[in-house]
């Protein structure tokens, strides 16, 4: 699996944005992975639909986002997730909980990754024929019967 992301503000009062894709390999597909979601530490801005926070406002008010984003793989049968979430707007413009949030991401989808990985492949064949007693039982029968159409 891999993981790329990028944080983008323009400048003013814009909040950021954070653009992540994760596109998992082809072995991952095959394993047929479900998706993995995880409770992040990212906060979500209140009115988090809204492109920009005025001074005194939400989080620029000192008021603590009430949410976190929660992130995702993909499943195996799309193989990749593009996502945008809206960052609360910092002066620092300071995100250290995106790559931890990415990295326990990655430690669960590792954790199911191993989990698929571990259970073993199989090819299981059979046959089963006429038991030999049976067939001894039934083959005067079968005999009587072919004479019997030969000598028509």
């Amino acid at each position: 699996m891999r993981i790329t992301w990028h944080i983008e503000k323009k400048r003013g009062n814009l909040r950021p944005q954070l653009f992540y894709d994760v596109l998992l390999e082809g072995h991952e597909k095959a394993l047929a992975l479900p998706y993995v979601r995880i409770d992040s530490t990212i906060p979500e801005p209140d009115a988090s639909w809204q492109s920009h926070c005025y001074p005194n406002e939400h989080e620029r008010a000192g008021k603590a986002p009430a949410r976190v984003y929660q992130l995702a793989t993909p499943n195996h049968a799309a193989g990749t997730l593009r996502q945008s979430v809206r960052l609360p707007w910092r002066e620092d413009n300071a995100y250290p909980e995106v790559e931890a949030s990415f990295r326990e991401l990655r430690r669960v989808f590792e954790a199911a990754l191993a989990a698929a990985h571990d259970s073993q492949p199989m090819d299981v064949r059979g046959e089963l024929a006429l038991s030999a007693s049976l067939k001894r039982d039934i083959a005067p029968g079968l005999m009587a019967e072919r004479l019997l159409r030969l000598a028509r």
